[in-house]
C-alpha cells in the first residue's frame, strides 16, 4: 500500500481558551478527493489553514509527500488554495488571472501560454480568455479561480466552500465539472464544506468533524448508511431517531412506544436503552396491510419524492419518504421498517 500524500497526526490548536483542533488525525491519498464536513465552528477551516501554512498548530505533525511541514512557509509548500471569495484580480482578464501564479514563479512565456490554454480548455473557458472578471457570471468566476489555483500544478489543492456563492442548479452542474477536472488533473483535492449534499456528491472519503474532533472518516456511502455516531447520523442527511429498550424474547427487537421493531443484528443486552437511526427512505409506507399504524400530519413535495410526517404515537412523529402514490394530511397509513434498516446506538438520542 502506497504511503499517503498528506498525513495529519494528533494536530492541536487553540485560540486563547477556545480549542479549535483537539487531536485531529487524517490521511489523504494521492489523487484523492477528500472532504472536511461539519457545522460552523467544528475546526475544519482551522485544519485547512494549518495544512496551507496560514496557521501554526500548537501540537501534532503535518507531513506532505514525506516532508515535515513544520516551519515551512505557505509559499514553499506544494499546496494551493481556492478561496470562497475567489479573490480574482478585477484589473486582469481571465487569461492573466490564470497566468498570475506562473508569472510569479518566473515560468517562460511559451510554457505559461501552453499551461493557461490547457486549463481554460479544461474548465470550458477557452472563448473567454480576453474577458474581464466583472463581465463573467458567478459560475464562470468560480472556474477561473479553479484554473488559477491549478496552474502551478500543486500536489494538493484546498477548496474553501468553493460552491457556496452559486445557486442550487448551477451548484449541481458545477459539482460534475469539479469532479471531472479533479480526475483529469489527478490532483489531490481537500474541500471544506458544511453542505452534506456537496460532500456526498464530490468526495471519495469524508471526515465529519465536531467540536475540534473527527467523528468518522469513511466513504460517502458508509457515512450515510453506517454512521459511527449519533452526531454523524443526524448531521449527514435526514434521519429519524427512535428510542426504545432492547427485548430478546422471540428474537432481538427494539421495544418502542408504538410497537416492536425486529432487529437483524443487535449486540446490546436485554433491557438496554437504545436509539434506532433510520432514514426516511428506508421506511416503507402503504395505505393498508400490516405494519405500524399512523396518520399523515404534514408533507413536503420535493419533486422526485414526498417527505411525509406521520404520527405513530402521541409523542412520536416519523419522517417518511414516499416515492409513489399521493398521500395527504389525515390519511391513515401503515409503516414498515425492515430488520436491517438503520443503525442502532446504545442509550437514548
Amino acid at each position: 500500500m502506497s504511503p499517503p500524500l498528506l498525513s495529519v497526526a494528533d494536530l492541536t490548536k487553540a485560540y486563547g481558551g477556545a480549542v479549535a483542533l483537539d487531536g485531529v488525525s487524517i490521511e489523504v491519498g494521492a489523487g484523492e478527493f477528500f472532504a472536511l464536513l461539519g457545522p460552523s465552528g467544528c475546526g475544519k477551516t482551522t485544519l485547512m489553514r494549518c495544512i496551507a501554512g496560514f496557521e501554526t498548530p500548537d501540537g501534532g505533525k503535518l507531513t506532505l509527500k514525506g516532508e515535515d511541514l513544520a516551519g515551512v512557509p505557505p509559499h514553499r509548500r506544494p499546496v494551493n488554495m481556492m478561496f470562497q471569495s475567489y479573490a480574482l484580480f478585477p484589473h486582469l482578464n481571465v487569461f492573466e488571472n490564470v497566468a498570475f501564479g506562473l508569472r510569479r514563479k518566473g515560468e517562460k512565456e511559451d510554457a505559461i501560454r501552453a499551461r493557461v490554454s490547457e486549463l481554460l480548455e479544461m474548465t470550458q473557458l477557452a472563448p473567454l480568455g480576453a474577458r474581464r472578471i466583472n463581465e463573467l457570471s458567478g459560475g464562470q468566476r468560480q472556474r477561473v479561480a479553479l484554473a488559477r489555483a491549478l496552474a502551478p500544478r500543486p500536489s494538493l489543492l484546498l477548496l474553501d466552500e468553493p460552491l457556496g456563492a452559486l445557486d442550487r442548479k448551477l451548484r449541481e452542474e458545477t459539482q460534475f465539472q469539479l469532479k471531472e477536472i479533479q480526475r483529469e488533473t489527478r490532483t489531490s483535492f481537500i474541500i471544506v464544506t458544511h453542505d452534506q449534499d456537496e460532500a456526498l456528491a464530490l468526495a471519495d472519503r469524508i471526515a465529519v468533524m465536531r467540536a475540534g474532533r473527527v467523528e468518522q472518516i469513511a466513504s460517502p456511502i458508509d457515512i450515510y448508511e453506517r454512521p459511527a455516531t449519533r452526531f454523524v447520523a443526524g448531521f449527514v442527511g435526514e434521519t429519524n431517531f427512535i428510542d426504545g429498550v432492547i427485548a430478546r424474547d422471540g428474537g432481538a427487537a427494539l421495544a418502542t412506544s408504538f410497537g416492536r421493531l425486529p432487529r437483524a443484528e443487535c449486540a446490546l443486552p436485554e433491557g438496554a436503552r437504545a436509539t434506532l437511526s433510520v432514514r426516511p427512505e428506508r421506511i416503507d409506507i402503504s395505505r393498508q396491510g400490516e405494519g405500524i399504524a399512523g396518520r399523515v400530519e404534514d408533507f413536503v413535495f420535493r419533486g422526485e419524492y414526498t417527505l411525509l410526517r406521520v404520527r405513530v404515537a402521541p409523542d412520536v412523529v416519523l419522517r417518511v419518504g414516499a416515492y409513489d402514490g399521493r398521500f395527504t394530511i389525515g390519511d391513515a397509513v401503515k409503516l414498515t421498517i425492515a430488520p436491517d434498516a438503520g443503525v442502532l446506538f446504545a442509550g437514548e438520542a
